[in-house]
């Protein structure tokens, strides 16, 4: 018999099991998707160690997993085994999230169900004693929550579970603005320059299968901000500043519903614009698709989130990405009246011109230090050479 173990390496402060791909009793061959784990960061698989029959699921869905844990094991001769019943040894479900008419059965018996069709309730908001089981001995089983739905019963009411990612990046949030004074310092750039060096080099990238986004010159300009202000690309310990000669940028990519994740771009201040725009284009797919693993999220060193994308002008302040020191915020981007000198006159002109915030952990970094950095960072994105 075979164990199946957590990876001893994870990126993410937790991990707990998201869903098992086998159930008991499944026949497995080397390298057969498991079980997922997921993590506040990513979500990742854990493949089969050997062939042969899923025999026992030690850690099921929604447990904590340690590294090297145990999570089930593999066995040539397991025999499939009922996953539900309605009651005997199945763990009763966690009656606070049910409706009070739920708890009860007519004869006074607790109502019991399997982890599946809890599940199931939990997300319909369906009423268990509404629904016919088909299950032995009238057990419900998910396949009935699921008849029930598409034969379009209404619930009783709308509940919608915390996933493991929402309740880490909760967890996240609260941690940061709890343990860091977080500061917040606004700039305006105008984008007329990366506009027109991206108007004329687009279709050349394109034809060399990369794509040319705005957010791959703000990585870029982020980079060469950080060689005037090297505090900035560090991470807090509580007794050291942690400064790092590369800078790698994390990309905060929402996934609609499911919250958000920050795959890393490596070596941003030794790469090409082109190859910036190629491995951001590449890991914001795999953010989309969830085929993120955790390499991709593993090293960052200051953060960009682009929630101008999504239409805000301004947020503030960014949640830092802790230990990281600071974040760079860039609002939506928009045709705006501003006064330039033009002829050693005052001239009116329409402008591309976008918000940039950089939030700052003041525990690491002071003021000057955050206006030099974006004083930097506007400059060379409204000096790019076309």
């Amino acid at each position: 018999m075979t164990a199946v173990l957590v990876p001893l390496e994870q990126e993410g402060t937790k991990a707990v099991v998201r869903r098992w791909l086998k159930k008991i009793g499944d026949a497995v061959a080397v390298n057969d998707p498991l079980v997922e784990l997921e993590t506040d960061k990513v979500a990742m698989e854990v493949p089969s160690p050997a062939a042969g029959v899923l025999r026992e699921i030690v850690l099921d869905v929604d447990a904590d997993a340690v590294p090297g844990a145990v999570l089930g094991r593999i066995d040539e001769q397991a025999k499939v085994v009922e996953e539900v019943e309605l009651a005997g040894p199945t763990p009763p479900v966690a009656m606070e999230a049910l409706p009070p008419q739920t708890r009860q059965l007519q004869d006074g018996r607790e109502l019991r169900l399997s982890p599946s069709v809890k599940r199931a309730i939990r997300q319909t908001g369906l009423n268990p004693l509404d629904l016919a089981g088909t299950g032995r001995g009238g057990r419900l089983t998910r396949a009935d929550v699921d008849l029930a739905v598409a034969e379009g019963a209404q619930p009783s009411r709308t509940v919608i579970p915390h996933d493991r990612i929402r309740l880490r990046i909760a967890e996240n949030m609260l941690a940061s603005v709890t343990t860091a004074p977080h500061v917040t310092a606004v700039f305006e750039a105008d984008f007329g320059a990366i506009a027109a060096h991206r108007e004329a080099h687009r279709d050349a990238f394109a034809a060399r299968g990369v794509k040319l986004t705005y957010t791959a010159y703000l990585l870029k300009a982020a980079a060469e901000a950080m060689a005037a202000v090297p505090a900035i690309n560090a991470r807090w310990h509580p007794d050291r500043l942690e400064m790092f000669g590369d800078v790698n940028i994390g990309v905060g990519t929402a996934l609609g519903d499911k919250g958000l994740v920050v795959p890393v771009v490596q070596r941003v201040q030794a790469s090409s614009l082109e190859q910036v725009a190629g491995a951001l284009d590449a890991i914001t797919a795999k953010a989309r698709t969830q085929t993120l693993v955790p390499a991709d999220m593993r090293g960052g060193t200051f953060t960009i989130s682009n929630h101008g994308v999504s239409g805000s002008l301004l947020a503030t302040p960014i949640i830092i990405n802790q230990p990281q020191v600071a974040i760079l915020g860039v609002g939506r981007l928009e045709k705006r009246v501003v006064v330039r000198t033009v002829a050693g006159a005052d001239a009116i002109l329409v402008r591309p011109m976008a918000y940039v915030s950089l939030t700052i952990d003041h525990r690491a970094v002071d003021g000057h230090q955050t206006n030099a950095w974006l004083t930097r960072f506007v400059e060379v994105l409204e000096s790019w050479e076309a």
